[in-house]
């Protein structure tokens, strides 16, 4: 605890209100382990801004600048997803907080600790017409765990980092002009650092089933549980394992999405008791799977928070203790058999397409090398078509799946990891041109799938309805290698296989970006579809 009176007088100076609130509020955020923080220009948060600069300037945390506020939210949820460590956010008032709602709710879904930090005007001036002000009180609503709207007159207070354990705090702080103070530094002095906090929640339950006919499915982003653990447990099941994200699970089934579109395969493998880690929200094939089994076991942390009201025969929010029967021999050769059916017919793809990219990126990751994938067509492709291995760290925004803030977001765990290569659709990397806007050492090579338009609505309903193109379609007809390059960043473009394995093993040095050119999206779809067909008569 800070007590008021160590930060009242510096030499000749007195420490205005504002200036002190942010310092009680950056020093208590400096002793709790946290080492970063997402500023973004401001007149209003300036005394929060100065005192961070003031921190960054002694070493004390890494101060990232962001001159937008949806981008600046997203970057920092790319660095609390790789270091699993709170991320402070730093806003000024009115429309900018507005800015950070989309990467909150994302947060919210996924338990991710983001620390937000809005500066607001004095309460006695919500309502009376003054400039930049709005409610900012609960903007946020349900997706943060934790709110609080604080006044110079509530200091010295203690900041709720334990809420953070499930996701996104509000802070709402009022400044009271004058907003600059003395340039001591002071009151920096005498920190008691605490250990960086890594959330990782260890309550488990009982497992208990005689079923010797399971499968274990396992969700892209795991509950938000971690990789290791997750390994740990499917070795202790001992069931064939279903996984969204085949690049951290080498002993997964390769390629079931796509051979769980055959219904005969499907009847075939029906099992007794599917185990669902985290959520499926990719392939419809594995959904319909998972609702032929007999009873369903659900394993996510979030149905403490954001999905309650779940439904499943029996639900665990950790990791609960395994006792089962041995798997049938017979059943696990079956998914085996149709695995490698499925392996072949995928390694015989020659022609030049997203499925085709997808299989070649997955398999030319460099090992060690972190890999963000956006949604919408690309993680689709990267489950259907990558064979199950190790060696990569993934990442993506699955807790509400949007394609907005992505080069932010994979920024962010850039900035946390050696090398790291991004997927995006061209739509997403449109969506988020603005991350791309930084001076920070980043090593992150950004992979642009190129189909002019959203893809992902050429293989759904929507297909043929009238106006299709205006709605769905939205074909932007950019180069653009040539709009990244004009931001500063190095770009290209490709559009074949060995150029594409190239670019996968060439080193990842700053930020640059690859723009691979793929047929157009009706070619794709239809391209997809014959697939399918393939595997139904395999």
């Amino acid at each position: 605890m800070v007590e008021e009176s160590r930060y009242e007088d510096c030499g000749a100076l007195v420490i205005n209100p504002s200036t002190l609130l942010a310092r009680v509020i950056v020093r208590q955020i400096i002793e709790a382990g946290v080492t970063d923080v997402v500023i973004s220009p401001g007149s209003r948060n300036a005394p929060l801004s100065m005192a961070f600069y003031q921190a960054s300037s002694k070493g004390l945390i890494n101060l990232h600048t962001r001159i937008d506020e949806r981008t600046a939210a997203f970057f920092a949820l790319g660095i609390a997803k790789a270091s699993g460590r709170p991320v402070p956010i730093v806003c000024t008032s009115g429309t900018a907080v507005a800015n950070y709602h989309p990467a909150v709710l994302e947060a919210s879904h996924t338990n991710i600790p983001l620390l937000i930090l809005t500066a607001d005007r004095p309460a006695s001036l919500r309502k009376t017409g003054a400039n930049q002000t709005t409610e900012q009180a609960r903007i946020f609503g349900k997706a943060v765990r934790y709110f609080a709207d604080i006044s110079g007159s509530v200091y010295p207070m203690e900041l709720p980092f334990n809420s953070l354990q499930s996701g996104p705090v509000h802070l709402n702080i009022q400044f009271e002009e004058p907003l600059v103070g003395d340039k001591s530094d002071n009151w920096l002095n005498d920190l008691t650092i605490s250990a960086p906090k890594v959330f990782d929640r260890k309550t488990p339950g009982t497992f208990y089933t005689k079923s010797t006919r399971g499968v274990l499915v396992i969700g892209h982003d795991r509950g938000g549980l971690s990789a290791e653990a997750v390994r740990n447990f499917a070795d202790e099941l001992g069931w064939p394992v279903i996984a969204e994200d085949p690049l951290t699970f080498k002993n997964a089934i390769s390629h079931a999405s796509v051979f769980l579109t055959s219904k005969t395969i499907a009847e075939d493998l029906a099992p007794d008791t599917v185990v669902v880690i985290g959520r499926t929200t990719l392939s419809r094939s594995i959904n319909a799977f998972i609702k032929m089994a007999r009873k369903e076991i659900v394993i996510d942390p979030r149905m403490a928070t954001v999905d309650s009201d779940r439904m499943a025969d029996q639900k665990f929010t950790q990791l609960p203790v395994v006792e089962v029967q041995p798997v049938d021999s017979d059943y696990a050769e079956k998914w085996k058999k149709y695995s490698l059916r499925a392996a072949k017919l995928v390694s015989d793809i020659a022609t030049w397409s997203e499925q085709l990219v997808a299989r070649e990126i997955a398999a030319g990751i460099p090992t060690g090398t972190s890999l963000f994938i956006s949604s919408s067509r690309p993680i689709r492709d990267l489950e259907g078509f990558a064979s199950a291995r190790s060696g990569v760290e993934t990442f993506a925004n699955r807790g509400l799946a949007g394609i907005d803030g992505n080069i932010s977001t994979a920024l962010g765990i850039a900035s946390q990891r050696k090398e790291t290569i991004a997927v995006l659709g061209d739509l997403g990397f449109l969506h988020d041109l603005t991350g791309l806007i930084h001076k920070e050492k980043i090593n992150l090579k950004i992979f642009v799938i190129n189909n002019d338009g959203g893809g992902i609505f050429s293989t759904l309903a929507q297909r043929g309805v009238d106006g299709f193109e205006d709605v769905f379609g939205t074909p932007h007809g950019l180069d653009l290698a040539a709009i990244a390059q004009s931001m500063g960043i190095p770009a290209k473009t490709i559009g074949t296989q060995a150029e594409l394995i190239t670019e996968l093993s060439a080193p990842v040095q700053g930020t640059s970006v690859v723009v691979i050119n793929v047929p157009n999206r009706e070619a794709n779809a239809d391209f997809l579809k014959g697939i399918y067909a393939s595997i139904s008569s395999m």
